[in-house]
């Protein structure tokens, strides 16, 4: 009989990288929330958060204080299952889609190469878009469970955004798989290392993944599900302390997280431009870290991207948010993906 042999070092390997990317989302998602207000009040000519400590750096702290402390409040007629599940569900998934992304070049530890990806599956894409689609059943659940229909109606409408804006953002990402041949997340930055950056082959592709990734991150101007004036405070109007907090965290991480996967998908992910790495002559270590801060600062400029749209264009009607989706993203994604296949089949010729 024989047993198999235990690569306890491979597994140390990985957990402490999950452990890494879950706090680094954490802290990211924590301090957008600051970089939201410091956004919103330089465009509004205000200060922002400036009392809690320094500039306002501890404020993200004192809020979570604040939602950690509250009192914690459920319905007594809905289904209290679920109310927690909803909330959770956003959280979990939000964090489960750094899994496959690959956060810089392989590091050097104790002799053996370790690469900065969890898990570097060969269906990187389709494990992405599997779990994001799970994100539609925290926000249905969590409208749904509230017994509130304020709240069911803003999860029904939250639910079809996503729907339909996945269609769009799937369509618009074949023709990327076209380029690289593969759904795995490495061997497309890897095909950017060689042959330049996707966002010069794609742009039409990239702006449409951009258009939704908005609108499943309920980024303005897709942000009908939780619009507070108009609607009543959307799908989370019943949740209080730190389950609403999971909600408002699972949105930043998503902004982040998406941010990081339109870098790697179209900015060449963790490459850093108009420079030939080999030739610097450093340590391998050192490498990975710049390489990572790179993609950060690609994937921190698509957030600030995000919340400059958000204070500067109003927000759509539902019918004109769904019109833009079915009737202009999805034929255009169509069209972008038949030309690419067609210039793909005469390139093979």
């Amino acid at each position: 009989m024989h047993l198999l042999a235990i690569d306890w070092f491979f597994i140390l390997e990985k957990l402490i990288l999950i452990a890494l990317v879950v706090t680094l989302s954490m802290i990211v998602a924590m301090y957008a929330t600051y970089g939201e207000r410091k956004v919103a009040a330089f465009m509004q000519d205000r200060i922002g958060p400036n009392r809690a400590g320094p500039f306002g750096l501890l404020q993200p702290l004192a809020d979570g204080g604040k939602l950690f402390f509250k009192e914690e409040i459920i319905p007594l007629a809905s289904s209290k299952f679920l109310f927690v599940l909803g909330p959770v569900l956003a959280m979990v998934t939000a964090l489960l889609t750094s899994a496959v992304i690959p956060w810089g070049s392989p590091a050097l530890i104790a002799g053996r190469t370790v690469p900065l990806q969890i898990a570097d599956i060969n269906i990187g894409i389709l494990y992405v878009f599997g779990v994001v689609s799970l994100g539609v059943y925290g926000i249905m659940i969590g409208g749904w469970a509230s017994n509130n229909k304020f709240s069911l109606l803003a999860g029904i409408r939250g639910a079809s955004q996503m729907i339909s804006y996945e269609l769009a953002m799937g369509l618009s990402l074949i023709a990327v798989l076209m380029l690289t041949g593969s759904l795995q997340m490495s061997t497309i930055v890897q095909n950017q290392l060689d042959n330049g950056w996707n966002i010069v082959y794609q742009p039409l592709g990239f702006v449409i993944f951009f258009i939704c990734a908005l609108a499943e991150c309920n980024r303005t101007p897709f942000d009908l599900p939780e619009a507070e004036n108009e609607l009543n405070f959307g799908y989370h109007q019943e949740y209080s302390s730190m389950k609403l907090g999971f909600y408002l965290f699972a949105e930043y991480i998503n902004m982040f997280i998406s941010g990081v996967i339109m870098s790697t998908l179209y900015f060449g992910g963790y490459d850093i431009p108009f420079v030939n790495e080999a030739s610097w002559g450093i340590s391998q270590n050192l490498l990975a870290f710049i390489s990572f801060a790179v993609l950060m600062v690609k994937a921190c400029f698509f957030v600030f991207v995000f919340m400059w749209i958000r204070w500067t264009i109003p927000r759509f009607r539902f019918d004109q948010l769904m019109h833009l989706g079915w009737k202009r993203l999805v034929p255009l994604a169509l069209v972008n993906m038949i030309i690419t296949a067609l210039v793909v089949l005469w390139l093979q010729k």
